[in-house]
């Protein structure tokens, strides 16, 4: 199949009649175009299939079209299928407002740096901050630069006001324990990320709150904290379930190490839900449907604290794209609600 032929500025111009710079203002949203002008234009470089050079765009707008994502390179931080579906919905919206990505991979502590070198540069016009940190010294770094940025998290004690969406993970996880111990479950571990990063601080503080509540010591036994990987959950699982006096429930911080604890029980010949419970926290990654058909509805296997991280890609892409059309606009702060999902990995522990 042939592509449509495609005609470039100078085209467009000589078929309208008007000069290139008329048409490229027009293209461009410049406010001293009339708008029977504009829709005209519009309509011509539509219909005769235009697409415009990125360096002309970029001239005419003072704009680069690109978003930076700048993400660490290491082995248990962001290359991962969470940033996949992360940057899919991000692309998404890019996409229509007609950006691309610049994507950088470097060790934290050269982010400070690169990100410096970008705003010099002027190679991009804003740029998402992954995997923040408490009290991560990035946000300080960008609000000094005066380059658009949007945090997908959010930092505590960084004495500084900055735009981010993040979702409620502390109260996630209150409310997952607490689901726990209502059942009557009191050996509850948690399968938590890497608590440096400030989502997993989080996690872990609405986990240790609903024990306090119900007058529950934790037990540094049932207690992990690593890369969400599959192994982690298997070996997490494993180590727990040698001792004197296992958990009967799990709480863990993603689908990922939740399915390598459904492996390490298996292989020791208990069930989930009926042997150990278990919560995870699902971001709807786009590979893994946790559910099947049951009757007349899909019921799902994990019973989890669910968001879909490519809606927050989506998201933190439209709240950056505002800022840089409006970098004088005051921060926005977004915080979004888990949803809880019963499915069939939780159950009243067994007695005996």
């Amino acid at each position: 199949m042939t592509a449509p032929k495609t005609v470039n500025l100078k085209t467009l111009s000589q078929a309208l009649g008007l000069s290139q710079t008329t048409v490229s203002r027009a293209l461009n949203g410049f406010p001293e175009v009339s708008e029977k002008t504009r829709a005209r234009v519009v309509e011509a470089a539509k219909r005769l299939n235009y697409r415009p050079s990125p360096s002309a765009a970029s001239l005419a707008t003072g704009k680069s079209r690109l978003i930076g994502h700048v993400v660490s390179l290491s082995e248990h931080i962001m290359i991962n299928p969470h940033f996949a579906d992360f940057i899919a919905g991000a692309g998404e919206v890019y996409a229509q407002s007609g950006y691309d990505i610049l994507l950088r991979l470097a060790p934290l502590s050269e982010q400070e740096r690169i990100y410096v070198n970008l705003a010099q540069d002027q190679r991009v016009d804003g740029v998402v901050v992954h995997g923040p940190l408490t009290g991560d010294s990035r946000i300080g770094i960008l609000n000094g630069l005066g380059l658009p940025f949007v945090v997908h998290g959010r930092c505590d004690d960084v004495g500084e006001d900055y735009s981010w969406m993040d979702v409620n993970n502390r109260r996630a996880f209150h409310r997952a324990t607490r689901f726990l111990i209502e059942l009557g479950h009191r050996r509850i571990a948690l399968v938590n990320g890497l608590e440096a990063m400030n989502f997993a601080h989080r996690r872990r503080q609405g986990y240790d709150l609903a024990l306090e509540e119900a007058g529950i010591a934790p037990d540094p036994a049932l207690l992990f904290s690593a890369d969400m990987v599959e192994p982690y959950g298997y070996n997490a699982t494993r180590e727990m379930m040698a001792l004197a006096d296992p958990p009967t429930a799990i709480v863990v911080a993603s689908v990922l190490p939740a399915i390598g604890i459904t492996r390490a029980l298996a292989d020791l010949g208990l069930r989930p839900g009926e042997d150990v419970s278990i919560i995870t926290f699902d971001d709807c990654l786009s590979f893994l449907q946790a559910g099947y058909r049951g009757g007349a509805r899909d019921i799902p296997y994990f019973t989890s604290m669910r968001s879909s991280i490519r809606d927050a890609g989506k998201r933190v892409a439209q709240m950056l794209l505002e800022r840089i059309d409006n970098p004088s606009a005051s921060p926005e702060h977004e915080l979004w609600e888990a949803d809880f999902v019963i499915g069939q990995t939780t159950a009243p522990p067994r007695q005996g």
